[in-house]
């Protein structure tokens, strides 16, 4: 991966979106979908993020003029009151807050380009409608580093800008500091990809723009940006996939922003050639998969569109959050980034225990799978148990999300024990109490009132093993449910008692037990984030009142080469050497 390549890249994602831009340029109209926060909103998120890309595209010394000139209009528009674009002023807890960090972010990178061009009115209107910032109340998670920046940026230009909004958003973060580099994102208990692109991310750019001038903090950040380091690769496999986990996965290669920030801020010169590796062959994998509509427009949705898995808060721009990978671009041509050898992965320990994100990493060829427990937001989010609650994930067999919870099929509850009681499945969200020792999770829930479970996990070498010990006050049947997998018509099947498994050529999905019927599940479409068709092996059981144990083994298998998602009829293999840069 070349400069040059990457900046290729950003370009062909970015030439499809001009003709949407508006007559004012201060809107990015790129689709119909609602967001919670209203099209107008949502239009300027579009226009905003992109930003996180062509900033740093522009600093680095990258020419594309058309795209400059829309931007210096739009944010001369965007910020005029009296001009029928304007974004409009501020409430609390408000969206434009988010997408007030990137253009900060390009007034802390690189003035010259768009801030120098604007006239003293523009400047004073641009300035003005970023310091409503220091008027309202922010959400209170990584939210609060868009005060920092936009208050930093502020300051740089010589504009009014709050000292003390500063400092009080610096002393949130301190409180979300869990050790070892990691941080909660605000008083919750998940651990999601918003600790690295989000609370790391702007925290090394603060080392980076405030380096001379709070040298201590600065260092400080590096330094838990580097411990973070260490654990945080183990949710990357040895073909660049990342683990799917958690929320707004509409973010795609923004799993890898973190790594970009690291080697912008220059933390650690020595990890360059891993770091590049991981860039490399995370943007292969992304770019080879069928993100992008037939306009070349981002879609929302993981490795195919897929509006089923997205949140409240994603509008048709949302996804090029993305863009924030986009960071190293700002680095010189000569630096030592662009001439190292990307280089593999280092030796990961084949299993290893995170504790500040309650996880059990498995790390082999081809993969990594994430134990689980402990991680139920105490907010609602879409699919909430999904992203965060199932027992397992892998970075090559994903996981799904219900249609709904009437039938098994549109459920779609793999690595998940789920119970059919009173016409609905019901499936673990919220733990009661956890514990992680030697390499092992112990996890008591309820799924449903009427029925307690303790549950077991155990890896092993091709998976994992799951002891569940049941007490209910309900008779009913469970589902106990393995790794979702590809649906063709190659795809074969075996079942029997306590036995169910799905393979083809490439690989295999299989669970077994000692009790129970073993069964076959056909998904309802779409509910899988990689496959849009998928099957899932799984063990049913008859479940009487009183107290009883089960014992289910979970086993995988496949060849290795990156999954694309969308060609033939479901998928196809992709050596990792291919060479092709951008996949419509």
């Amino acid at each position: 991966m070349t400069k040059d390549d990457l900046q290729k890249i950003l370009l062909q994602m970015v030439e499809p979106l001009k003709k949407h831009y508006s007559q004012g340029k201060a809107e990015l109209n790129l689709g119909a979908q609602a967001a919670g926060y209203g099209i107008k909103v949502a239009n300027m998120e579009g226009f905003s993020r992109v930003l996180w890309g062509m900033s740093p595209f522009w600093a680095g010394g990258g020419t594309e003029d058309e795209l400059l000139e829309i931007y210096r209009i739009g944010l001369a528009n965007g910020t005029n009151p009296m001009h029928p674009e304007y974004w409009g002023d501020l409430g609390n807890k408000d969206q434009r807050m988010v997408e007030m960090a990137a253009i900060s972010f390009n007034i802390l990178l690189d003035k010259e380009q768009l801030w120098n061009t604007l006239s003293e009115q523009e400047k004073s209107n641009l300035a003005s409608w970023l310091n409503q910032i220091n008027h309202y109340s922010t959400a209170d998670n990584n939210w609060h580093f868009f005060t920092t920046l936009t208050n930093l940026a502020l300051k740089s230009v010589g504009m009014p800008y709050s000292k003390e909004k500063i400092q009080y958003s610096i002393d949130k973060y301190e409180s979300f500091y869990l050790g070892n580099g990691w941080y909660s994102d605000g008083n919750r208990p998940q651990k999601d990809y918003y600790i690295s692109f989000a609370i790391h991310y702007y925290c090394l750019l603060y080392a980076k723009f405030m380096e001379n001038e709070d040298p201590a903090r600065a260092r400080l950040y590096k330094e838990r940006a580097a411990k973070f380091a260490k654990t945080f690769i183990y949710w990357f496999d040895d073909e660049g996939k990342a683990l799917p986990f958690g929320r707004s996965l509409t973010y795609r290669f923004a799993q890898a922003a973190f790594w970009s920030a690291f080697v912008f801020a220059e933390v650690d010169s020595s990890y360059l050639g891993v770091i590049k590796g991981i860039i490399s062959r995370h943007m292969h994998y992304w770019m080879s998969q069928p993100i992008f509509d037939n306009g070349g427009v981002m879609s929302i949705g993981y490795c195919y569109p897929n509006l089923h898995m997205a949140e409240g808060y994603n509008s048709p721009g949302s996804p090029y959050w993305s863009f924030k990978v986009f960071a190293i671009l700002a680095l010189p041509d000569n630096h030592p980034f662009w001439e190292v050898k990307e280089e593999p992965l280092p030796q990961l320990d084949s299993v290893f225990t995170i504790k500040e994100c309650d996880m059990v990493m498995q790390h082999r060829k081809g993969e990594v799978v994430a134990l689980t427990a402990g991680q139920y937001p105490t907010i609602y989010q879409t699919h909430a148990a999904e992203k965060y609650a199932k027992f397992a994930y892998s970075s090559r067999f994903g996981f799904s999300v219900p249609r709904s919870t009437q039938t098994l099929e549109e459920c779609a509850p793999d690595s998940m024990l789920a119970f059919y009681v009173h016409g609905n499945i019901y499936v673990r969200k919220q733990c009661l109490e956890y514990t992680i020792k030697d390499n092992q999770i112990y996890a008591k829930w309820s799924p449903v009132e009427g029925i307690e479970v303790e549950t077991t996990l155990i890896p092993t070498d091709k998976g994992h093993i799951r002891k569940h010990k049941i007490t209910s006050t309900l008779e009913c049947l469970a589902y106990d449910c393995g790794f979702s997998y590809p649906r063709t018509s190659a795809m074969q099947s075996e079942v029997s008692e306590g036995y169910g498994k799905v393979f083809d050529d490439n690989g295999y999905s299989m669970i077994s037990s000692k009790s129970g019927v073993g069964k076959i599940l056909n998904s309802a479409p779409n509910t899988n984030l990689i496959y849009p068709l998928s099957v899932i092996p799984f063990i049913e059981y008859n479940i009487g009142v009183g107290t009883q144990s089960i014992e289910s083994e979970i086993q995988t298998a496949f060849k290795e080469g990156i999954i694309v998602t969308g060609k033939g009829e479901c998928y196809e293999l992709q050596d990792n050497t291919g060479t092709e840069s951008l996949h419509r």
